[in-house]
């Protein structure tokens, strides 16, 4: 090997060598890795569950729920429950996907709208909106434990 090859790989070994070394003096990066304490971990369920409650209400047609949260989900007072009891027949698992009744990709939010505009004429809900979420956060917690399959139709 040539004296100006073997500078070249001695430099990049070099390199390589003070990366490494400031790597492990720096540590692991940290993105959002501290630790949750129970007390947290419990909060943060609670909150969860709240939505849940939520969604779980306005899913099975509560017009209270519906009134406080400013939405008008059925025409006709039909729930999202009497085509799909317990959020059966919902497979947020599957989300996002081509989703046929709709002829275009589609997420679970999208479905949501269009099932509510759609049977239901009902009033389409903003999809970053507290009833979106809830009504998300039911039927998803309704399929715990299901394997995610996004995609399949």
């Amino acid at each position: 090997m040539n004296k100006m090859k073997l500078c070249k790989v001695l430099s990049c070994a070099a390199f390589v060598g003070t990366l490494a070394g400031v790597a492990v003096m720096v540590g692991p990066a940290k993105a959002n890795k501290d630790a949750v304490t129970p007390a947290q971990l419990n909060a943060y369920e609670q909150v969860f569950m709240d939505e849940v409650k939520k969604g779980d209400l306005l899913f099975h047609g509560d017009e209270a729920t519906e009134k406080k949260m400013g939405v008008k989900l059925s025409a006709h007072g039909e729930a999202c429950a009497m085509c799909h009891p317990m959020a059966s027949d919902t497979h947020p698992f599957t989300y996002p996907k081509f989703q046929t009744s709709m002829n275009e990709f589609a997420t679970l939010r999208d479905m949501i709208n269009w099932c509510i505009e759609h049977p239901n004429e009902g009033e389409k809900i903003d999809p970053q909106s507290e009833a979106m979420k809830a009504l998300e956060a039911y039927i998803t917690w309704s399929n715990t434990g299901t394997v995610l399959r996004p995609g399949r139709y």
